[in-house]
């Protein structure tokens, strides 16, 4: 199944349209003024500690402290030994290594996690690990034990840390691990060497923005073309390419043309339909999406659709189209 990617970039927000047959599949959008943080990794520094909550306050230099729960330490649950309450692990002013699992929303702030994990295109490194884990949505068995074998015969012998293998490897027919290897080693080096030398808080390691996500999670072998609209994304995807991702260089496009790219394709007339809280139902009814603090909330209404049995097949038949 052929598929394209659009990427159109402005200066308040980059948007991405994954497109099967010229109809929108995926719609990402990414704006500069609120980039998320989960996977970031902060050198961070420990300003409360709650034995009461089992959790401590770690400034990692955003405008509210973060949350560490004892559950999300991953020394404290991987030692071997019984589990230490949070008072007797963490103390104020010390310094951690911590990487954002949860961004902050409302007036609380991110929740952070000890265990760090890096993500590359098949492989996610995870340095404190020393096994080699398949991603559950790879169902085959026989397939899951193929690519634990292919990526253990990979490994140097001296490698140190452990791996989770990417949905992404099933897809391919000869997956090249060694690729991922060597781009995760880098990444990761690179932190170590900075967290040495850094002053708490400070940032080790940004997640990759959406375009250069694209190439490394998006792309597959059904990508047929890759069209971005700014010069400047389209050099810095094709930088990125040529080191990473060679196979995708081919199908990277810059579009020139007058017509905005979205326009074009028709996707603006979807992102307004993707993002407006009613979403109407082909049988007439609708639906109303929420977002607050605690939860998100889907109300789905009849509408104008009176059903041709009974008010519990008028409901039924609605909710299963929502």
């Amino acid at each position: 199944m052929s598929e394209e990617i659009l990427i159109n970039v402005t200066p308040q927000e980059t948007r991405v349209a994954v497109m099967q047959f010229g109809v929108v599949q995926d719609l990402h959008i990414e704006r500069s003024s609120g980039c998320g943080i989960v996977s970031n990794v902060y050198l961070g520094r420990v300003n409360r500690v709650l034995p009461g909550m089992q959790s401590a306050f770690v400034d990692i230099g955003l405008e509210r402290s973060a949350f560490l729960h004892v559950a999300d330490i991953w020394e404290n649950s991987n030692s071997g030994e019984a589990a230490k309450p949070i008072e007797k692990i963490l103390f104020e002013g010390q310094t951690l290594l911590v990487q954002v699992i949860k961004e902050p929303i409302g007036s609380k702030g991110a929740r952070l996690s000890t265990q760090l994990s890096i993500a590359g295109r098949l492989l996610v490194f995870l340095p404190q690990e020393t096994h080699i884990g398949v991603s559950q949505r790879i169902e085959s068995a026989a397939q899951r034990d193929a690519l634990r074998t292919k990526l253990q015969a990979a490994l140097p012998p001296e490698h140190q840390g452990g791996y989770i293998i990417r949905t992404a490897a099933e897809a391919e027919d000869d997956p090249d691990f060694l690729a991922d290897i060597a781009y995760l080693d880098k990444l990761w080096n690179s932190l170590q060497s900075a967290a040495k030398t850094a002053s708490a808080p400070q940032l080790l390691y940004h997640e990759l923005n959406i375009s250069l996500r694209v190439l490394r999670d998006f792309v597959s072998g059904d990508t047929t073309r890759i069209l971005v609209d700014s010069r400047s994304t389209y050099q810095k995807m094709l930088e990125f390419v040529q080191d990473y991702n060679t196979a995708a260089a081919d199908k990277l496009e810059h579009y020139p043309g007058e017509r905005p790219l979205f326009d074009l394709h028709g996707v603006e007339e979807e992102i307004e339909r993707a993002l407006s809280k009613r979403v109407n139902l082909k049988s007439g009814g609708y639906l109303i999406i929420d977002q607050t603090e605690a939860l998100t909330t889907i109300d789905v209404n009849t509408g104008g659709f009176v059903g041709l049995r009974n008010f519990d097949d008028t409901i039924f038949k609605t909710n299963l189209e929502a």
